[in-house]
């Protein structure tokens, strides 16, 4: 055996060594399959990005505010760490929902309260029930930190089974429970019925409120958490505030897990940009609250043009997207072929979804071309 052969051979045996040392239940995880950055679309599609019509993530076709376009511009202390309470954040978010500040904690994101929550109360094998169709990163999130999931799937309306998640969680006795209102990707909100059932359940029921500010008022249950002891709601800046890009969201958490939390986050989870963003946004909540109409608006009118196109069957929507199920048609063939002309929605190869399209809402200029484009096929 030559030289370069042996040193092959024991460079492999070395890393199969090494790999023993992952914890085992990592060696087979399913990467979460994000939405492609935007100038990686325009390069793949040969489409310079200010001709893409982008309606693949939920994003605010608005984009973000002067005001914060300014707040942006004009960094005072980018070059110091950023407040590990972000204190002025949670005034600024109290004060707007009209809660207690020591109830809030803000993250990276949502997403990054997801972890947060699961790291702090599963341990490996305990069950962590799951409702898909929905967003993915509730089962992605508990098989990092070596949960269970067990499924229970949605009715053929996408709403949630009630029956069956009351007695999935008198057999399996789960600690968590997350579900999103309105749900990612159909759009419908959760029954108000089956959330105080839930919580007279022995279990810590999060509700994920990501697009709650396209939804009917009163549909919140986020001035409830400092009342409970079983209730968490998490939001985020990312769809009605524009702000996805600087990753900044918040939860609302019962008083009794509050220090606990304190304790094992980030120290400095949320970063100048992000919470000089958002405080900016806050302050012309106004401005984003009449972009939040002109998407309902144009959510509602959407739907009833999608009804009258023969091969989509549109579901009703309290989101700023509209899922589709494609009839006697390829959905993932539609997709692409809107692709070539610039036009990005999401296809979801995945059970119960690969009969599907999700359109998000974008601006009524953009609506138009979109509704064309699928007229003409």
């Amino acid at each position: 055996m030559n030289i370069t052969c042996h040193s092959s051979l024991f460079a492999t045996s070395l890393v199969q060594k090494m790999k023993e040392f992952l914890r085992p239940h990592l060696h087979n995880l399913t990467p979460y399959t994000p939405i492609l950055p935007f100038e990686a679309l325009s390069e793949w599609l040969g489409i310079p990005a200010e001709k893409i019509i982008k309606l693949d993530a939920n994003e605010n076709p608005y984009g973000i505010l002067p005001a914060v376009a300014d707040a942006l511009r004009e960094l005072p202390y980018a070059h110091i760490y950023p407040d590990p309470e972000s204190r002025f954040l949670r005034r600024a978010l109290a004060d707007y929902h009209k809660i207690p500040v020591e109830n809030i904690l803000a993250g990276a994101g949502a997403d990054e309260l997801i972890d947060l929550i699961l790291r702090f109360f599963i341990e490996p094998g305990d069950v962590i029930l799951n409702c898909p169709p929905t967003f993915g990163m509730y089962a992605f999130d508990t098989a990092i930190n070596g949960g269970q999931i067990i499924n229970v799937p949605r009715l053929d309306d996408f709403s949630v089974d009630a029956d069956a998640l009351l007695e999935a969680v008198a057999e399996y006795k789960p600690k968590l429970l997350f579900l999103a209102t309105p749900n990612n990707p159909d759009g419908s909100l959760l029954r108000s019925e089956t959330i105080d059932a839930l919580l007279e359940e022995n279990l810590l029921l999060v509700l994920d409120e990501a697009y709650m500010e396209f939804a009917p008022p009163n549909s919140s249950r986020i001035k409830e958490v400092a009342e409970r002891e079983k209730l968490i709601v998490l939001r985020t800046f990312s769809k009605w505030a524009g702000l996805a890009g600087l990753r900044v969201g918040y939860g609302i958490f019962p008083s009794w897990l509050m220090p606990y939390l304190w304790t094992a986050k980030q120290p400095y989870n949320v970063s100048v940009a992000a919470s000089e963003a958002a405080l900016a946004a806050l302050k012309n909540a106004d401005q984003l609250e009449e972009i939040g109409q002109k998407i309902i608006a144009e959510r509602k009118r959407l739907y009833t043009t999608l009804q009258e196109i023969d091969c989509l069957e549109p579901y009703p929507s309290q989101s700023n997207f509209i899922l589709c199920k494609v009839i006697e048609r390829d959905a993932a063939k539609l997709k692409a072929d809107l692709a070539k002309q610039g036009i990005l929605i999401r296809y979801f190869n995945k059970p119960r979804l690969d009969d599907h399209i999700r359109i998000s809402i974008g601006k009524p200029e953009q609506m138009d071309v979109v509704v064309r484009a699928l007229e003409k096929m």
